[in-house]
């Protein structure tokens, strides 16, 4: 299957499922294919292939944009070298979940999350520790009853019932002595970095040296300026008293490639609830599809995020009754 392809299929799904979705971000170099929305949960999706082209800094571009933008980065995949990835189960490239799209059809269409995840050493599960140890008190069995039975040490049970996660064979032991299910899935939206130890958010990259006046402007006016490097926009910009207040930014000449730029901003930021501005040289209009156009000269004139955001809104108004 062509990656098109497979970005088409994963994109149908997605729908199928509720989420509404933006546009493909069909430029180069690009961190995420889609964003995708359903209710409170926002996704920044990759779709691969091979998942081994993934990279370390896209996964960082992945994790920060997840930060700024309140959503969770995932990547969608087929395999890994020559083998598939595993259905129900989840993987970690550079701290970002990725998983398989039959994962994904369950996970997101039949409501059923995966119970496995991979790291090294091999496939584990989230042992429900207090379950745990309510079965065994019911059984009246000892610490070291149980860890002779699973052919352990009685501290490692003991650990399972403090949350250490378990093998999916000591799963499926566990479960075969007690005859009830002690796993909890692995809650990719919420609580992945519960099962993944991972550093913290990667720090910010330096701005372009074209962009710095513009941050200038733009932390002067009172936004946390968070430049990208993978994206189509230049940067996330959040209100310095707001962090909900989010702006994606973007800034060049108005070329055919700039307006195609900001009609992916547009897009992402109909569906991830933000706004978008691209500031240029010389504008001969006032918004690409909803992303306000606002000449350099004119920016530095902004004094505060309420000049700006009037802007914003007046520019894509105008577009909208034009």
């Amino acid at each position: 299957m062509s990656r098109s392809a497979l970005v088409g299929n994963v994109t149908a799904m997605l729908e199928d499922a509720g989420f509404v979705v933006s546009d493909r971000c069909a430029i180069r170099p690009k961190s995420f294919d889609v964003a995708a929305r359903r209710g409170e949960d926002l996704l920044l999706v990759k779709i691969l292939g091979n998942i081994d082209a993934f990279n370390e800094a896209t996964g960082h571009e992945m994790r920060r944009l997840g930060t700024y933008l309140g959503a969770t980065p995932l990547v969608i995949g087929l395999r890994s070298r020559d083998e598939d990835l595993k259905p129900d189960v989840v993987y970690f490239r550079h701290g970002v979940p990725v998983f398989s799209p039959d994962t994904a059809y369950n996970l997101f269409i039949e409501s059923v999350p995966p119970l496995i995840y991979a790291a090294p050493g091999g496939l584990y599960v989230n042992i429900d520790g207090d379950l745990l140890a309510d079965e065994r008190e019911d059984r009246d069995w000892s610490l070291g009853r149980l860890a002779t039975e699973l052919g352990v040490s009685r501290r490692t049970v003991s650990k399972y019932e403090d949350g250490m996660n378990a093998s999916v064979e000591v799963a499926m032991a566990l479960e075969e002595l007690f005859d009830a299910p002690l796993t909890s899935p692995v809650d990719v939206l919420e609580g992945a970095d519960d099962v993944h130890e991972s550093e913290a958010t990667p720090d910010d990259p330096e701005a372009d040296p074209d962009d710095e006046q513009v941050v200038a402007v733009l932390t002067r006016a009172g936004y946390r300026v968070h430049p990208t490097v993978r994206s189509p926009f230049k940067a996330v910009s959040r209100e310095a008293d707001d962090d909900e207040k989010v702006v994606l930014t973007g800034h060049s000449k108005l070329t055919k490639a700039a307006e195609k730029r900001a009609r992916i901003m547009s897009s992402i930021s109909r569906v991830t609830g933000t706004q978008s501005v691209y500031v240029v040289d010389r504008a001969k209009q006032d918004a690409v599809d909803g992303t306000a156009l606002v000449e350099r000269d004119e920016l530095a004139d902004l004094r505060n995020a309420d000049d700006l955001k009037a802007v914003i809104r007046e520019r894509s108004e105008r577009e909208e009754a034009a």
